[in-house]
């Protein structure tokens, strides 16, 4: 049994101006200092010692949210590219208010999200079952690696809800919102019956 803890990133500068902010990695999607209190608060509660290692997306606000979280326990980092955020091709770095205004149909009424559909407008978008198959393909294969391990993945918003749609499939892919900056979710994952078990989703501290 390998035991997954999901981390998002701290508030960026892109999230706090309302940017879609995606795959980029420049100066906009550092932390800011609201982000950086987030993940402080979040490291005093959450107490990693007998955790056994660390696995981060390599961008700039996943490595940031890394270092503090680890900070006093030293385990052992490793980065994945699979653990990226979701690329919305040439929407990245836009204004999310002014894609909504252009394309309100392509956004969710309630949580304000795009809908799958966004692909058929944003050029080289990754599509979301895209990002679920590479998610889901990185927490098997690495829960058969480390078959009896607990691990902290440093994440993104979009990238922990592609797990839920890779491993659970509900049948609308917006039921499940995006988790908040520094939340955590905690997944069970069976690397050798390939079973997943949610244990809790979003929590502020674990």
């Amino acid at each position: 049994m390998t035991e997954f803890y999901l981390v998002r990133h701290g508030q960026t500068t892109a999230n706090a101006t309302g940017i879609k902010q995606g795959s980029i990695n420049n100066e906009m999607t550092h932390l800011t200092e609201v982000g950086k209190t987030q993940v402080e608060k979040l490291h005093k509660t959450f107490d990693i010692s007998n955790l056994d290692q660390i696995i981060s997306s390599p961008l700039f606000r996943t490595l940031e949210t890394t270092n503090i979280l680890n900070d006093g326990y030293n385990l052992p980092i490793s980065t994945d590219k699979r653990l990226i955020e979701i690329s919305y091709g040439q929407w990245d770095g836009l204004k999310n208010a002014d894609l909504k205004a252009a394309y309100p149909e392509l956004f969710d009424p309630y949580i304000q999200d795009v809908l799958p559909d966004y692909v058929q407008k944003a050029t080289r978008g990754e599509t979301f079952d895209g990002v679920a198959d590479r998610i889901k393909e990185f927490l098997v294969e690495t829960a058969q690696k480390f078959p009896d391990q607990k691990i902290l993945l440093v994440t993104h918003g979009f990238s922990i809800k592609a797990a839920m749609l890779g491993l659970f499939h509900p049948d609308d892919p917006m039921m499940i919102p995006e988790p908040d900056n520094a939340s955590v979710t905690k997944l069970i994952v069976l690397g050798k019956s390939r079973k997943y078990y949610l244990k809790y989703y979003n929590r502020q501290r674990a």
